[in-house]
Order: structure tokens, then sequence, then C-alpha cells
């Protein structure tokens, strides 16, 4: 058993296919006593997502394996998080760190801060943000995040971030290196891998349609702008590959032009959309791909990526994406090409599809890399984080971060390349 055990509350919005697994194992941690605070319950009940246009239920389960508890909200924003509820939950439950999951444009994270501050609880929040950049690129928004995100940040007694690309971010606007914890931002590698070695290639190609010979190359995310769906099909037409066939798993507002477009170029009989897929149903889509091709010019992380080198996929990203750097990029430097450069991203395609002996070698890598990207590390470094959050929260001395976990997971990309 640890020497010191913490209670802690972790507050999140909602149910998520991602989180789950992670609260699961945080749950079995010696050194930590946690509970889950819902804002909602959304997501783990089938519901309209308009981003994916259709009504989904996740069928993986979302509840099991952690405690948890639904913080009524009041009011009828649907995104405002207004839970006053928190204010005793964290008041009466004597923890000795809250951790927020919940971001700072919400009412619920105010309402958790300023209650773990008045119960001298520790708090830990923190950002996947890599750049200061907005989704809907309005410059006024740099400008506010340069200003306000070092006093905000400043409020959290530990910070907590899912890469190495939102650790730098945060060390330069001024934040000292000991008071930004990176935890992996990580899927169940375990269960992906174990249920990749389930999977029938050959038979789930021939329901797709594929020849067993073809190079697959796969997008799995909603179809929606920012994703660039349409950067990898045209880059897919312009490599002119002879056996090879695109997948689209994902729905979204961009089918139509996808499929159009498709048709235009002369490729629809070598591109597949699968719509949504549910995450039971992923590995299959993974395992049965070579390559997933992550395109987009916003995307924080793009756990996707996680996901498909547990099946031994290989990845291929964008320099925006925040995967890129801490587990495209350490399999092969190759695979990562500047955002919307169309030419760059077909010479990717076409060199794997040219080369099946170095692709198998890829493939075998990204499964190596991703063992240094787990669970394993996410729970120890979040432990760690709570450790020292409670610690600066009640003016004790701080140990050194070097040789920790902090440090080990930080340098852990630059493992093994093939």
């Amino acid at each position: 058993m640890p020497d010191q055990r913490y209670r802690v509350l972790f507050i999140a919005s909602h149910p998520v296919q991602y989180q789950a697994p992670a609260f699961r194992r945080l749950a079995a941690e010696p050194s930590l006593d946690g509970h889950v605070a819902y804002c909602t319950l959304k997501g783990a009940e089938a519901a309209h997502d308009p981003d994916f246009a259709a009504s989904i239920q996740w069928d993986v389960p979302l509840l099991e394996g952690y405690s948890w508890t639904e913080v009524p909200k009041r009011g009828s924003g649907k995104q405002l998080f207004f839970n006053p509820e928190l204010w005793s939950l964290i008041r009466d439950g004597k923890y000795d760190a809250v951790v927020s999951f919940v971001g700072y444009v919400r009412a619920a994270f105010w309402i958790a801060c300023l209650a773990a501050k008045s119960s001298n609880a520790g708090f830990l929040f923190g950002t996947d943000a890599t750049s200061l950049a907005a989704r809907d690129g309005r410059p006024w928004k740099i400008l506010f995040k340069k200003l306000f995100w070092p006093q905000l940040f400043r409020l959290a007694d530990q910070v907590i971030v899912p890469s190495s690309g939102s650790r730098k971010l945060m060390l330069a606007l001024g934040l000292s290196g000991d008071s930004v914890t990176l935890t992996p931002y990580c899927v169940e590698n375990d269960w992906w891998i174990e249920q990749s070695k389930k999977v029938n290639r050959s038979a789930v190609r021939a329901s797709w349609g594929i020849p067993a010979e073809d190079t697959v190359i796969l997008f799995s995310a909603k179809l929606q702008p920012w994703k660039r769906p349409l950067d990898l099909l045209r880059s897919f037409a312009k490599a002119k590959l002879p056996n090879a066939s695109l997948l689209f798993a994902g729905e979204g507002p961009l089918r139509p032009q996808l499929e159009a477009e498709a048709a235009a170029l002369g490729i629809a009989s070598r591109v597949r959309m699968l719509g949504f897929v549910n995450q039971s149903h992923l590995p299959a889509v993974y395992t049965s791909s070579d390559l997933v091709v992550l395109p987009s010019e916003f995307e924080p992380f793009g756990v996707v990526v996680n996901e498909a080198m547990c099946c031994g996929c290989v990845p291929v990203a964008s320099d925006i994406c925040g995967a890129a750097h801490d587990l495209v990029a350490p399999v092969s430097a190759d695979l990562v090409f500047r955002c919307g450069d169309i030419d760059a991203l077909a010479k990717i395609l076409a060199a794997a599809a040219s080369d099946r002996e170095r692709l198998r070698a890829l493939a075998q890598a990204a499964v190596t890399h991703i063992q240094t990207w787990s669970p394993r590390e996410n729970v120890s470094a979040t432990a760690a984080a709570v450790a020292r959050a409670v610690r600066r929260r009640r003016g004790e001395t701080l140990p050194s971060v070097a040789g920790s976990s902090v440090e080990s997971v930080s340098t852990a990309r630059d493992g093994a390349k093939p």
C-alpha cells in the first residue's frame, strides 16, 4: 500500500467512451480513492449527435467499474453546466484534491475551483490545446488567450496536459516545468490489442468488396471541414495507386461532397463510405486497413491514432495534430506532412503502397511504440500530479520532477524507430 492515499474528486462534463477506461484504471490505483462527478449523463444514453448527423449510443460500458455521481444541472442552457450542488459535494466530501476535466467556459469549473480552494483541496485542471489558435480561426481569441491563460492556469495547484505539445504551450505561457504534468492521452491499449487479434482481416475486406492484396487507406473521424477529409480524397486520387482502396468511417455534413467528388475524380469504385462505426466494431476496421490518415487543421490530439496503432494500422497525420509529434513521428518522421499539402500526402500514400515490406515494419513499430503511451503511464502521471497538487496546497516541500514519471513520459516518444 502507498504511504499516502488521497481522496480525489474527478469532475467530467459527461460520460465519454475514451475517458471511462481511464476512470476504471484510476479506481484501481492504490494511492487514490477516486470518485467521478458528471455534470450530465448525456453520452451514456442514445442521443442525436449533430456532427454525426445521427442518433448515437456507444456500445461499450461507460458507467461501470468506478464510483460516480450525477450532479444535477440547473437551467436550460445546453452547454453552461451550471451545477450548484458541486459546491456542497466538494465542501462536504473532505477531498484532498479536485480534478476538473470541465473547461473554464463552464460554470461547473468555477464552482469547483472556488469550492476546492475554500476547502484547502488541491485543484488540478489543464488543456489539450497545443496552440492558442481557435478552431473557428477568430484572431481575437488568440490575443485573449495570450493575456488570460497565464493567469488562468496559475489557479491550478498542478496543471495536467495530455501531450508534449500542450506541455510546451504551458511553458511558453510562463508556467514552470514542475507545475505542469504530462498525463498521456491514451486509450485502453490492452482492449484494442486483444480485439484486433480476433479479427479475420480477409473476411472483413471481403465484406467491403475489397481485394485481399489491396492497400487499404482509412479515414476514421467525423466528416467535418476541420478534419479535412477532402484532402485525403484528393491525395488518394493524385497518387494514382493501382491496387488501393480508400475507406471513410464516420458521418457528417461533408459526406455528399465526398461522394460527388469521388465520382468526378473517377475513383468512386475504390472509395467506401462506411458511415458511423460504433466502438466495438472499430478494431475490425483498423485491423483490416493498412494506413489511417488524420489530415486535420485543428486536432489537439487525435486518439484515432492511438486506436489504430494498437491494431497495427500505420498512422499518418498532419503536423497540426498533437498525436503527430508524440505518436506518429516516433514511428517514422516521414509519416507527418504539412497540413493542407495534398502533394506531400499523395507521396506518403504512394510510398506506403509501393513497399509492403516497409509497411509491415512500420505497423510493428506502431504497436511497439504505443506500449509506451498507455494507461499505465497515464495513471502513474495522474497520481503523481495529484500528490504534487496536494503538497503544494498544504505548503509542503515538493520533490524534484527529474527522473519522475513526468519526465519519463515526456521523453517516451523518443523510442525505437524502424
